[in-house]
């Protein structure tokens, strides 16, 4: 798997994922400097090649000459989750994405998961964006962190959650009911849908209850990855 750009690449030198670094001929002596060192400070090979080659292999312009390759990565099995909540202490907290298909709000949303304490990100088989180079990207360095499980069918998936005492919300704008109006203090998953149609219908009549972000501006709806991270937010500041 390849990252790129400066600020992606320096994170996941400093993280301990990079196998090998790949940096445009005619880079900026002193941008080449500083990622020798951090290469030679984590052991990592570095290469020098020709900027059209990194152009061709990532079929883009927009990598500043600086190119990582990561490890393949690896979807975390169903319980790992669970065993992350149960290690802190806490209620659980899963993101469940419902055939949300673009890889930088994947990405996105892996990142806000992470960082604001939810214990994993769930996607489905199909349908889903995949767990690629950009989402990887997108997540700065948050995607191993999280368990990241992938599940073949998520109804059904639901369904199992529900056995094991896990409520279940989903993200909807056109309800009324704001993240104020539960009490979070309990195991949750919370379900946001795709970008364009939102929760499919078997998806949303599975739901225990909706739940909405009060807008008021003109502008009648969020970003998917914008609206995740501040109901994931609200749900972990209702808890603490």
């Amino acid at each position: 798997m390849l990252i790129y750009g400066r600020n992606a690449v320096i994170e996941a030198l400093r993280e301990g994922q990079v196998v090998q670094l790949f940096l445009a001929q005619g880079l900026n002596p002193g941008t080449v400097r500083d990622l020798e060192k951090l290469a030679k400070q984590y052991d990592v090979p570095l290469k020098s090649v020709p900027r059209i080659q990194l152009d061709q292999q990532l079929k883009t312009t927009n990598h500043q000459g600086i190119v990582a390759e990561l490890p393949d990565m690896k979807f975390s099995d169903e319980d790992a989750p669970f065993k992350l909540a149960d290690e802190r202490g806490e209620c659980l907290l899963l993101v469940l994405l419902d055939q949300l298909s673009d890889p930088r709000n994947y990405g996105a949303i892996i990142r806000s998961a992470e960082a604001l304490g939810a214990h994993g990100v769930i996607t489905e088989e199909r349908r889903s964006a995949p767990l690629s180079a950009v989402a990887v990207k997108a997540s700065a360095g948050a995607s191993s962190y999280i368990p990241l499980v992938q599940v073949k069918n998520l109804p059904r998936y639901i369904d199992d959650l529900k056995k094991r005492n896990v409520w279940i919300y989903g993200a909807a704008g056109e309800v009324a009911t704001s993240p104020d109006d539960f009490d979070w203090d309990r195991d949750v998953a919370l379900v946001i849908g795709s970008e364009g149609t939102g929760l499919r219908r078997l998806v949303r009549d599975k739901c225990d209850d909706m739940v909405s972000i009060p807008l008021k501006g003109r502008i009648n709806s969020l970003n998917a990855s914008v609206a995740a991270a501040i109901l994931i937010y609200s749900i972990v500041k209702a808890r603490t």
